[in-house]
C-alpha cells in the first residue's frame, strides 16, 4: 500500500484514509470475515512525521518533539463479513519533556525507533519523555483498543473484554 501524503492532506484524514485503504485491501482478499485497517499518524501541528527507518530520521523527530506538545492520530477501519464498513479516528495528544543530547543519543543507540511514527514507542523507553498524554493511551502504542472494541461490538461481535470466557 502506497502510505505516501496526498498534497494538501491533513494529519487526521491521512490516518483516516490509509485505515480505510488498509481494510478495503484485505477484505478484497479475505471476503466472509472481519477485517480491521489501522493507521497511526504522529503530527507537529500539520506536519506528518515519518515512521523513522533512519537514526537520522529518528534524530529529527526527537528534536522536533522534544519539549512541545504533539498530536497522534489513529484511524480505525472495521469492515464485518456482510461488508458494512466502520470507521473512527481518534487523537490523542502526547507532551514531551525537553531532552538532552544525552537522552536523545541514548534512546536512538537502543533502536526501538526503528518503523515507529514519530520515531517513539510510547510503552517502551520513550515513555520516560512523556509528561502528558490526554487521551487514548493505546493510540499512541498503534492501536486504540477501546474505540476498537466500540466497533465491532456495534456491528454485531458479542461483546467480551479480554479474558472472558478463556479457560
Amino acid at each position: 500500500l502506497d502510505e505516501a501524503v496526498l498534497p494538501g492532506e491533513q494529519p487526521e484524514a491521512h490516518a483516516a484514509r490509509l485505515a480505510q485503504a488498509k481494510a478495503s485491501a484485505v477484505s478484497a482478499r479475505h471476503p466472509g470475515a472481519f477485517i480491521l485497517g489501522a493507521d497511526t499518524v504522529v503530527a507537529c501541528g500539520r506536519r506528518i512525521l515519518d515512521k523513522a527507518e533512519t537514526e537520522e530520521s529518528a534524530r529529527r523527530c526527537l528534536a522536533l518533539l522534544s519539549g512541545r506538545r504533539h498530536r497522534v492520530y489513529g484511524g480505525v477501519t472495521v469492515i464485518d463479513p456482510e461488508g458494512r464498513a466502520v470507521s473512527r479516528l481518534v487523537r490523542t495528544a502526547v507532551t514531551f519533556k525537553r531532552l538532552s543530547e544525552e537522552e536523545m543519543a541514548a534512546y536512538l543507540a537502543g533502536g526501538e525507533w526503528r518503523g515507529k511514527a514519530g520515531g517513539y514507542a510510547i510503552q517502551g523507553r520513550a515513555a520516560a519523555f512523556v509528561r502528558f498524554v490526554g487521551g487514548s493511551y493505546t493510540n499512541v502504542v498503534g492501536l486504540p483498543v477501546h474505540e476498537t472494541y466500540q466497533l465491532l461490538v456495534g456491528l454485531g461481535l458479542p461483546p467480551r473484554p479480554p479474558g472472558a470466557g478463556d479457560s
